[in-house]
């Protein structure tokens, strides 16, 4: 069984004719948007926003009709993966590299749904998974030392022997914690320095996680 497939799959029942959909990246996502291809062509319409230069492709390749925040500035709904979920639906996300962009769609999201298998769940955010921030690449070097001061080994990205860069052209810094028992502070102290962009911490953005297991499939929602 496919977890991967099953949870993204499940989570195209939160999308509705008419909507604006804010496209994920990811393994996951692929088998939303793929689905999603299939709704279409029996004659779902919707307008999606996608989150990063690779989901773009895949739509146009599903022929989902695309359009931008500037013509969209309301998302109905959000359908994206993560790397790591805890239990108040906190999540680390930026492992394939889409971060700022996703962060931008889900803040822009009436309802951000968050599509994984089981293995994706935490008790501690950063347990698993190293936290991905985006940073500019003048002085990158100086960032990542301030970064690593906050308690964290960091690491430059790369993919294929060369630095990756992301869809907005910055690099990548792979922080690696212990563990982060406090998230909502640490993202503002990330982001509070100079060159970084912005990091992989998604903090209350999330509504509903549909988790996949050889189990079966589980919905949680966030808790008012």
């Amino acid at each position: 069984m496919n977890l991967k497939q099953v949870a993204g799959e499940k989570a195209v029942e939160y999308v509705k004719d008419g909507m604006v959909v804010g496209l994920g990246t990811g393994s996951t996502v692929f088998y939303t948007i793929k689905k999603l291809g299939d709704m279409v062509r029996n004659g779902l319409d919707i307008v999606g926003i996608p989150t990063s230069v690779a989901t773009e492709k895949l739509a146009k390749q599903f022929n989902i009709q695309l359009s931008t925040l500037e013509e969209q500035s309301v998302i109905d709904v959000t359908v994206d993966g993560a790397d790591e979920i805890d239990k108040k639906l906190n999540l680390i996300k930026g492992m394939g590299g889409a971060l700022l962009r996703e962060k931008i769609v889900a803040s822009a999201s009436k309802k951000e749904i968050i599509a994984a298998d089981s293995s994706k769940i935490v008790n501690k955010l950063g347990i698993k998974s190293h936290l991905p921030v985006e940073v500019t690449r003048f002085g990158w070097s100086l960032t990542a030392k301030k970064i690593s001061e906050l308690g964290c080994k960091t690491q430059l990205r790369k993919k294929g022997g060369k630095i990756f860069i992301t869809d907005n052209g910055n690099y990548i810094l792979d922080c690696k914690f212990h563990r982060i028992d406090k998230p909502k502070e640490m993202e503002q102290k990330i982001n509070n320095i100079p060159g970084v962009l912005e990091n992989g911490l998604f903090i209350g953005l999330t509504d509903v996680v549909v988790v996949a297991s050889e189990k079966g499939v589980k919905v949680i929602e966030k808790q008012s």
